[in-house]
């Protein structure tokens, strides 16, 4: 009985063993979710063929077994992600995020709506606000009711001082609380995960009221134009920024967040009802649309702030190069007056009274019999 037991022990762990090689052997794009055979065409291939039955029920295991090592890899990489998010390594938080979304296996909308909140919220820790809004923007048009994902949209649209837009959001954010204390619950299904509980709601919706009225008096006194957005924030650039800085900045923007590209995301969704298409193309194409004409009028508001500043540095520069030919002209003047000094001639010398005198105390001298020799500076002789 013993020698029984370690026997299937030793058989089990052996097993385990196997399947975490194949598990590791298995690359990234091994799986597709098209191969899953369903449940009629296995009753159908059974009927028919009896002989059958054995790899049909093989093939279904193996499929079975990609799918558990799908599910897997996808948990395993958003709890990376995850961790090294709530480790401030958000360069690695992104990298993580992205394996998941832009893998070309197809995933949950609700999970990826999850995952493009975490990178939103990776984006934002790094400062890349562009970024941040558009993954914002596709987590809402997978799951509208996504209230981290409207506060942080609307907190970055305050932090570039866009606040038409940032208002909206605010509206929007409102009536989904109002939506919650009529339904008594939070939206959607009872296993879906929120980070804020039923109970923070009315505290929340007080709050947001107080803020949404400010807002608006602001807006309404002229105080907070379309004129004062932050662009440099938007786009990532600092102030005083080069022209190639910018035109970089603005074609990688442009690139990543051009409309035509907005729906792509779409392609790796897994949708339970084909109806919410149309919705969510809508809700993906227009926020698209917003985004990058707020990065049109970024560039062409930049654009004009550095020719400003390249026409003001001309200006240095040609006064600077007034004043340094200013101070080589009086140099070269100041060089020249001793050579024309001392190639002057010489004054008139005069012979004054104090000369006289001179020599009539000499010659008394000389009658009285004082021979002794006396220093004279003969430049004290002449006046």
């Amino acid at each position: 009985m013993e020698d029984a037991m370690v026997l299937l022990q030793t058989g089990k762990r052996l097993a385990s063993a196997a399947f975490r090689r194949e598990c590791i052997c298995w690359s990234d794009d091994s799986f597709s979710i098209s191969s899953i055979p369903f449940s009629g065409d296995t009753i159908t291939t059974a009927s028919s063929s009896p002989s059958n039955h054995r790899p049909a029920n093989a093939a279904e295991s193996e499929s079975a077994t990609h799918l558990l090592a799908h599910i897997k890899l996808l948990i395993c990489r958003r709890t990376a992600a995850l961790a090294a998010l709530d480790a401030s390594l958000h360069s690695e938080a992104i990298r993580h995020f992205s394996k998941i979304l832009d893998g070309r296996r197809c995933a949950p909308r609700g999970f990826l709506a999850d995952c493009y909140m975490g990178r939103a919220a990776a984006y934002r820790a790094a400062g890349r606000v562009a970024e941040s809004i558009s993954d914002c923007n596709k987590t809402l048009a997978l799951d509208p009711t996504s209230i981290q994902a409207l506060e942080t949209r609307a907190d970055l649209l305050e932090s570039v001082r866009c606040f038409p837009d940032c208002l909206h959001d605010l509206e929007h954010l409102k009536l989904l609380y109002n939506s919650i204390l009529r339904d008594r619950k939070l939206p959607g299904p009872p296993w879906k995960r929120h980070h804020v509980q039923y109970r923070e709601v009315p505290g929340r919706l007080c709050a947001l009221t107080v803020k949404v009225q400010e807002l608006k008096k602001r807006v309404a006194s002229g105080e907070m134009g379309s004129s004062n957005v932050d662009y440099y924030l938007l786009m990532g650039l600092r102030r005083g920024c080069t022209r190639s800085e910018l035109e970089r900045a603005h074609l990688l923007l442009t690139i990543r967040h051009k409309p035509d590209k907005a729906m792509g995301f779409m392609e790796r969704c897994e949708f339970a009802d084909d109806r919410d298409l149309d919705s969510i193309r809508d809700r993906a194409r227009m926020s698209a649309v917003l985004l990058y004409r707020l990065i049109q009028k970024g560039y062409r508001s930049v654009m004009a702030n550095v020719l400003d500043e390249e026409a003001a540095e001309k200006q240095r520069k040609k006064a600077f190069a007034a004043s340094s030919a200013a101070v080589s002209v009086v140099q070269t003047l100041q060089a020249q007056e001793p050579e024309d000094i001392k190639h002057s001639p010489p004054a008139a010398v005069f012979q004054g009274l104090f000369c006289r005198d001179l020599a009539a105390v000499s010659s008394l001298l000389s009658q009285v019999g004082f021979n002794r020799p006396i220093t004279v500076k003969y430049e004290a002789l002449t006046c």
